[in-house]
């Protein structure tokens, strides 16, 4: 079941190690077929040197195992709930990077100060608040995905053009159309909260870039009228 997209989730897996995004097992990867309604997830605990295609595990958008042999990541249940409240995400990361993570760690979201930021991302990345004792004993992984998805909507941040969120002293997660441009947002989240931190070592008195510039450079890529880069690739660079 879903074979061509096991293959596909344990590539992008395998890219979180490639891209210095985790240590040991501290990350996952999952990707959504829109036909099926189900999606492909990480082997919860498994070694990165050790997966296979076969190992990746199939669950319904309830974080029931319908294929398998081993349990799915321990963060189904928060893929679950993003997959459910946005049709637009097609592949989740989650990662305890460590400049994104440090950020989350310290409850704040990631300002932007430049235009690396807005070409990619509208705005700063947020930092969900942390959950209460109630409901981390109710459900943590499933009510983490909650508090994400309502930060979102009550706040009316489109999740496209913020492709990713911290979750207070947790980590962070990122998503895209599918598992490789979710991964393509967490290196990107990570490179812009490096930038962030740097930058406010050298001048903490840092304001945030002119809106002006913001909207320049994210629409240019992003927009109606787009023309940055080359068509149907990431980085015209």
């Amino acid at each position: 079941m879903l074979e061509e997209l096991k293959e596909k989730v344990l590539e992008a897996n395998l890219k979180l190690p490639e891209h210095h995004l985790v240590t040991f097992t501290w990350g996952n990867v999952s990707a959504f077929d829109k036909e099926t309604g189900l999606f492909v997830i990480k082997p919860s605990g498994v070694p990165y040197e050790k997966l296979k295609a076969e190992d990746m595990v199939v669950v319904d958008l309830d974080g029931n195992k319908v294929e398998g042999d081993l349990n799915p990541s321990s963060d189904t249940p928060t893929h679950a709930v993003l997959y459910k409240r946005f049709p637009q995400i097609g592949g989740i990361v989650h990662t305890h990077s460590t400049f994104a993570t440090s950020w989350a760690q310290s409850g704040r979201d990631i300002p932007c100060y430049g235009t690396t930021h807005a070409d990619y991302i509208y705005g700063p990345i947020p930092c969900v608040r942390n959950l209460t004792k109630e409901e981390i004993d109710e459900a943590y992984e499933k009510n983490t995905g909650k508090l994400i998805a309502d930060y979102f909507e009550e706040n009316n941040r489109d999740v496209t053009a913020v492709p990713g969120a911290l979750c207070k002293n947790h980590g962070v997660f990122t998503w895209g159309k599918d598992a490789h441009e979710a991964v393509y947002n967490a290196v990107v989240f990570e490179e812009v909260a490096k930038m962030a931190y740097l930058t406010e070592q050298i001048n903490p008195r840092v304001s945030v870039a002119p809106q002006s510039l913001v909207d320049k450079h994210y629409y240019r890529k992003h927009g109606e009228n787009a023309y940055y880069g080359q068509k149907g690739s990431h980085d015209g660079r």
